[in-house]
C-alpha cells in the first residue's frame, strides 16, 4: 500500500520537449501543452503529479518574457491544477548566453540571462504557484576548452557563479549547477565539489543532482583519474556500483539543492576523448542501471540515514526520448510510479 507522505512534491520536466528536437532533420518539438496535459493526466495508484519544472526558452516560455506574459503563463500552468518548480535558465551561447568562463561579454550574458531568470523566479513566487525550486545553470563550457586551463578555467568559473549567485540571492532564490560529463569544470565528482567550495555560498549556489549523469562519474567519462569504477567493470556485481555511487552522493550530497530521479543504461556518446555526455532510459528499460528507489536514498538520506528534507520537490528527467515514446500516456503512468516509489521510501507529511 502506498504510503501518505506529501513530500517531496512530484515535478515532471518540461524540457525534455525541447533538447535535441526542432533542428535539422530531428524531430519537432513538443509543445508545452501537450507535455502539460501529459504531466495532469499521469495517474500511478490514484496519485498524480503535483508540478512541473520549466525550461525559460522558447518554443516554451520566452527568458525574455514581460511581467503580463508571465502572468499568463503562470495562470495558464494552474488552469492544469499544477505548480512549478525549478526553471532552466538558458546561459548557452547557442540561446543567448556565454561560457562561464569565457570572455568578458561571455560571462555578462551569461548573468544576464540568469538575471532574467531571477526576475521571472520571484514573480511566479509572488504569484504563488512557484511555492519551491531555484535556477538551474552549468559551466556552459566544454571539458576540452576547460582542459586548456583547469586551475584558471575552475577559477574563473567560480567567480561567474559567485557573481550570478549573489543576484539570485537578492531575488531570493538559488541556483543549482548540474553536474554532468560534458561541462568543463563539473565533469567529475571531484571537480564539482572543487568549484562549489571555491564559490563558497552554501544555500545559494549548490548542486543538482540528476541520478543518472552523476552515476557517470563512477565511470570516470572524460576524468579518468576520479574514476571509481574498474576498467571493464561488470554491472552484475551490484555491491561495486553502490559503494562507488555512495561515494560520489556522500561527497555531493551536502551541495545538493535540487534532485532528479532518472534512470541510465551507462552508455554515453560523443567524440574524440571529450565532450561525452550520458544517455537517459527509460524508467523500465531492462537495461537500466540503477536500482531507482535505493539510489535516490543516497541522495535523501544523509550518512546516518536520516531524511534531508532539502529538497521539496523532485523532478523526473528524461531528455531524448523519440517523440511517440513521449507523447504515450503509458510513459508517464510509470514514470509517476516510479516517482511515488521514491516519496513512499524517502518522504515525509507535514
Amino acid at each position: 500500500m502506498a504510503s501518505t507522505n506529501t513530500y517531496p512534491k512530484l515535478h515532471n520536466a518540461m524540457w525534455p520537449g525541447v533538447v535535441g528536437k526542432g533542428s535539422g532533420d530531428g524531430e519537432p518539438f513538443i509543445g508545452l501543452d501537450t507535455l502539460l496535459t501529459l504531466t495532469r493526466d499521469a495517474r500511478y495508484e490514484g496519485q498524480k503529479f503535483d508540478g512541473v519544472d520549466l525550461w525559460l526558452a522558447d518554443p516554451h516560455i520566452s527568458i525574455d518574457s514581460t511581467a503580463d506574459q508571465v502572468k499568463r503563463v503562470c495562470d495558464h500552468v494552474a488552469g492544469f491544477g499544477l505548480k512549478i518548480g525549478s526553471m532552466v535558465a538558458p546561459i548557452w551561447g547557442g540561446a543567448g548566453g556565454g561560457s562561464a568562463m569565457g570572455s568578458a561579454d561571455d560571462r555578462k550574458r551569461f548573468i544576464d540571462q540568469v538575471t532574467k531568470a531571477c526576475v521571472i523566479g520571484k514573480q511566479m513566487r509572488d504569484i504563488g504557484i512557484r511555492p519551491t525550486g531555484g535556477i538551474r545553470i552549468d559551466s556552459s563550457t566544454s571539458v576540452d576548452q576547460w582542459d586548456k586551463d583547469p586551475v584558471g578555467g575552475t577559477q574563473q568559473i567560480a567567480e561567474t557563479f559567485r557573481e550570478a549567485g549573489k543576484i539570485a540571492e537578492d531575488y531570493g532564490e538559488f541556483l543549482a549547477a548540474e553536474g554532468e560529463i560534458c561541462w568543463g569544470g563539473m565533469h567529475s565528482w571531484r571537480e564539482n565539489v572543487r568549484l562549489l567550495e571555491m564559490v563558497g555560498m552554501p544555500g545559494v549556489v549548490g548542486y543538482q543532482a540528476d541520478m543518472a549523469h552523476s552515476m557517470l562519474f563512477t565511470l570516470g567519462y572524460n576524468a579518468e583519474q576520479d574514476r571509481l569504477l574498474p576498467e571493464g567493470y561488470d554491472w552484475k556485481d551490484r555491491s561495486l556500483l553502490d559503494k562507488a555511487y555512495k561515494q560520489v552522493a556522500d561527497a555531493l550530497r551536502p551541495w545538493t539543492l535540487d534532485f532528479h530521479v532518472a534512470q541510465n543504461d551507462g552508455s554515453v556518446f560523443g567524440s574524440g576523448d571529450h565532450e561525452k555526455t550520458g544517455r537517459h532510459c527509460q524508467v523500465k528499460d531492462p537495461n537500466g542501471k540503477l536500482d531507482i528507489v535505493k539510489h535516490a536514498g543516497y541522495w535523501l538520506r544523509d550518512d546516518s540515514g536520516n531524511l534531508t528534507k532539502t529538497m521539496r520537490h523532485i523532478c523526473w528527467d528524461g531528455c531524448m526520448f523519440p517523440n511517440a515514446v513521449m507523447e504515450d500516456q503509458q510513459t508517464w503512468n510509470d514514470i509517476l510510479g516510479a516517482m511515488v516509489r521514491v516519496r513512499d521510501a524517502h518522504g515525509w507529511t507535514e
